[in-house]
């Protein structure tokens, strides 16, 4: 079993770049697996953490609703914004500068072999994250991600979450708003929840900028804990 993880922090990368960076390693840790299977070798698996900024995008998951996408190809184009549709869980949200898009590669044999507590764990990390900066977050019910002030005609979310896993390989993640223009929410029915707002965590603070680099810093440090995990 190997707990190790490498991160990376890609700064402000395209999109689709990054996914196809995803894939090249997604693919990496399902090969060495299926060779070790054919084989009978013992090859150990690589786990990776992806920290990435991306240009504004919408992406839209293989079971969303394109008509939760409120713009056409010419408006996407006049917010400088593009749009993919992807291979992850969900339906759609948005990417921007200021939000903290993470995306863990991970072989969960080396973990546990559990989904379910994959998401728990990475919605855990976000909240206790949240609660540093003197933020009650939780879960909600049946809607994956973290929100504030569940159960409120104030519930608002901070963090959007969809992964994709075959072999107990993992890839996407999650994207938590730190200081996003929150203005580019509006073209979308986030996750194609209507009537719940969107916020970020500078909002939520009533500053104008929080030092991303501090957030990042947090978030591995509670994802090593939860899931025993030595970085490098």
């Amino acid at each position: 079993m190997n707990k190790t993880i490498e991160i990376q922090d890609l700064g402000l990368k395209d999109y689709k770049q990054t996914w196809d960076y995803q894939e090249q390693l997604f693919k990496s840790i399902v090969d060495a697996k299926i060779k070790n299977r054919r084989d009978n070798t013992a090859i150990e698996t690589k786990n990776h953490f992806l920290f990435v900024e991306h240009p504004h995008v919408y992406t839209l998951g293989k079971s969303g609703d394109l008509s939760n996408l409120l713009l056409n190809e010419q408006q996407l184009a006049q917010k400088g914004a593009s749009f993919y549709k992807i291979n992850r869980g969900g339906d759609i949200t948005y990417h921007g500068p200021g939000q903290i898009v993470g995306y863990p590669i991970l072989d969960l044999e080396n973990f546990f072999t559990d989904i379910h507590k994959y998401l728990r764990f990475l919605e855990e990390m976000i909240i206790l994250t949240l609660a540093e900066y003197g933020l009650k977050a939780e879960r909600s019910d049946g809607e994956t991600g973290v929100w504030l002030d569940v159960g409120t005609p104030f519930a608002r979310k901070i963090c959007a979450m969809g992964v994709r896993a075959s072999r107990w390989v993992t890839m996407h993640g999650f994207a938590l708003n730190v200081n996003a223009d929150l203005g580019y929410f509006d073209n979308i029915i986030p996750c194609g929840i209507r009537g719940k707002a969107v916020t970020s965590l500078n909002v939520e603070l009533g500053v104008d900028k929080v030092d991303e680099t501090e957030v990042k810093e947090k978030l591995l440090k509670h994802f090593s804990v939860l899931f025993e995990a030595d970085f490098f």
